[in-house]
């Protein structure tokens, strides 16, 4: 992996693609980072394998689906804790984080503005504080710090990007009372590869 050239291909925004780039980021592992503009978006979905993004090259060999990217990266740097059962623990977060996106999803796909306006309403005053609440739990059932052992893992990227990324706008009220969570995702954002990736992708 040392050697290894990577390319990775997303749009131009934080979304799903952003967990990648922050754990190739903070494992200081160069790579392309290939962002498509929303204007070419559905010119290249018709070449982009399976029709979606992110996508990404290693050596030669195209692979999909960012989860599965995220925690195959996690696992070549280091990021995927020191066991199974550390392993589980992350997979918990990546899963949780899942569902939380399921729930966005709903806002996405709705064509009545109306119903649009309430199920928007519906996610940010109800589901975004429970799954917050979700995290700050796990945070403070390992002690507070990481959400995994006693250094940074997948799991706690996942939760910084929750907080800092697509999402933002709607997780900031919410993270005011979680204050673990809040605190990592400072802590993290003050790592200073993170905090000079994100000043030049503003």
């Amino acid at each position: 992996m040392a050697n290894s050239i990577i390319k990775l291909t997303y749009l131009d925004l934080d979304g799903r693609g952003e967990i990648i780039r922050l754990v190739l980021t903070f494992a200081g592992k160069a790579f392309k980072d290939i962002r498509i503009s929303k204007e070419d978006w559905p010119k290249f979905k018709l070449t982009a394998p399976l029709g979606q993004v992110p996508f990404v090259e290693i050596d030669g060999v195209v692979f999909s689906q960012s989860l599965a990217i995220a925690q195959y990266f996690a696992r070549e740097f280091n990021l995927y804790g020191k066991t199974n059962l550390d392993g589980l623990e992350i997979d918990q977060i990546s899963q949780i984080t899942a569902d939380f996106i399921q729930e966005f999803a709903k806002t996405f796909y709705e064509q009545d503005a109306v119903k649009k306006a309430e199920i928007s309403a519906q996610v940010a005053e109800k589901e975004v504080p429970r799954y917050i609440d979700h995290f700050e739990k796990l945070l403070q059932k390992n002690g507070g710090e990481y959400f995994v052992g006693d250094s940074y893992t997948l799991a706690d990227f996942i939760a910084y990007d929750v907080g800092t990324g697509f999402f933002k706008s709607y997780t900031q009220v919410a993270l005011e009372k979680a204050p673990l969570l809040k605190a990592l995702i400072e802590k993290i954002g003050n790592i200073e590869v993170i905090r000079a990736f994100k000043e030049r992708h503003k």
